[in-house]
């Protein structure tokens, strides 16, 4: 295959905008920071959409929708949220010719107007919880955006709930965080992920504790995949969340929220892409089987057809290409770049031996295989190549995961992937000088990779790394 991309080991970030471009995912949008999504790359965030939306639901929470712009107040009744977010706001100041009374923020994240109708909605404990989810795009004004992973404006989801107990907002969160998030990364998108507790410092501003699912990207760096927040009481005081309790006492709710984005698409892209370019796991993909005619005549078109219905029948997404006045090498080119996960190309040579080729997007094998065995062929395919594409991406995690002991081996290490170390060797004052080498405590977990209650707990492991 001729070279499209620049290889990953030579400049890992040119060949991902390399691939971006070449697989037709997204394009630069006409104000900095902003992307344009293509129909290829849309069809994988839909994809990803619409698994992780029955995830939600399945956790009893409802879809709703929020308005775009938050009057500027409402950001500055939570103290620690408008701080954090502060930089990173686009105010409007102007509309219909007039300056506005008020300046209104386009959201940047929907805490704060949701709490307000929280305020509204709830009066009892018989309404609580309250569990809502809206898909949604934000605006965060990046300095150094880069497609997908930070764009002024992107998608994602986010959850807000209010809670009558702190104990149950706690355990609402942790289930949006292990079978929601973890669940999605890990049976979807293959991605093997480290869940974890943010320390203080890297807490979401204003919650009480943030979860993470970190993933090692391609280049031994870190990339935050999604996080679920307790809040506290923090909002309800701000917003006047209240409710009656069943003593017939007024009470304040408890709140979490939790967000994934379309950061998960660069996250796919660099963990799974190879030289060749993407490769997609066979659930995700919006089309897990090409059939290329590599030839028309001698019966190749009619044989294509049915092998397309045939596999469509098993419940397999299959597309046809009979382009065959376009050269069969650029087609081929093109399904690589792409990720599909399987080709099966049908000529006049395979086709008078009763066969096709079987050419594996995962594995990079290329055989023959006689036509009624097609769909079954497929079909175990697809569900092995799936379980390879995590294996190995957890096995490269593995490679570059280092024991050490102090900080200073932390940072080292953390130059080329993660690093295990003590968090009593690194402490507060430690992530400082560690964020001073571009290394941050990505999450604590207890040794046996379990989330830690707190902070505080003692024999807590660090993981520290570079990031995007």
């Amino acid at each position: 295959m001729a070279r499209v991309l620049t290889p990953r080991a030579e400049d890992f970030p040119r060949w991902y905008q390399d691939l971006i471009a070449k697989a037709q995912l997204a394009d630069n949008g006409p104000v900095r920071g902003t992307m344009v999504i293509r129909p290829v790359g849309y069809a994988i965030w839909e994809r990803m959409q619409a698994d992780m939306d029955a995830r939600i639901k399945e956790q009893g929470v409802q879809n709703a929708y929020f308005p775009l712009f938050i009057p500027e107040n409402y950001l500055r009744r939570e103290a620690d949220h408008v701080e954090g977010f502060s930089p990173e706001l686009a105010v409007v100041t102007h509309a219909g010719g007039k300056e506005l009374a008020e300046p209104l923020v386009v959201r940047p994240t929907s805490e704060t107007v949701i709490g307000e109708f929280m305020a509204k909605w709830v009066d009892s404990y018989r309404d609580l919880p309250l569990l809502l989810n809206q898909w949604a795009n934000v605006v965060r004004w990046e300095l150094r955006p880069r497609t997908f992973l930070r764009t002024t404006e992107f998608l994602w989801q986010e959850g807000h709930t209010a809670h009558a107990t702190e104990a149950d907002a706690r355990e609402h969160a942790r289930d949006i965080h292990r079978n929601v998030y973890q669940a999605f990364m890990e049976e979807f998108l293959a991605i093997p992920v480290i869940p974890g507790r943010k320390t203080r410092g890297e807490r979401f501003a204003g919650a009480t504790n943030t979860m993470t699912v970190e993933a090692m990207m391609g280049d031994g760096k870190a990339l935050q995949m999604g996080t679920s927040h307790e809040l506290g009481q923090n909002f309800a005081k701000a917003f006047d969340i209240t409710y009656s309790s069943a003593e017939r006492t007024v009470e304040h709710a408890w709140t979490t929220s939790w967000g994934t984005s379309t950061r998960m698409v660069g996250g796919l892209i660099m963990v799974h892409g190879d030289d060749n370019g993407l490769r997609l796991p066979p659930r995700l993909a919006p089309i897990q089987v090409q059939i290329m005619v590599v030839k028309a005549g001698e019966g190749v078109a009619e044989a294509a057809a049915q092998v397309t219905a045939d596999l469509k029948t098993a419940g397999v997404r299959v597309k046809l290409d009979d382009r065959a006045d376009v050269p069969f090498g650029r087609r081929a080119v093109d399904a690589e770049l792409q990720g599909i996960p399987i080709r099966i190309e049908v000529g006049p040579r395979d086709l008078a031996n009763g066969n096709a080729v079987v050419a594996r997007r995962i594995d990079g094998t290329k055989s023959p295989v006689a036509l009624a065995e097609v769909v079954n062929e497929v079909v175990a395919a697809l569900e092995a190549d799936q379980q390879r594409l995590f294996d190995d991406a957890l096995a490269f995690r593995v490679e570059r995961t280092v024991e050490v002991k102090t900080l200073a081996e932390a940072i080292e290490a953390a130059q080329t992937g993660f690093a295990r170390v003590p968090w009593s060797a690194v402490g507060e004052a430690g992530e400082k000088e560690a964020n001073g080498k571009a290394v941050t405590v990505r999450c604590l977990t207890r040794e046996d990779g379990s989330m830690p209650e707190s902070d505080e707990e003692p024999d807590l492991i660090a993981y520290l790394a570079r990031s995007y």
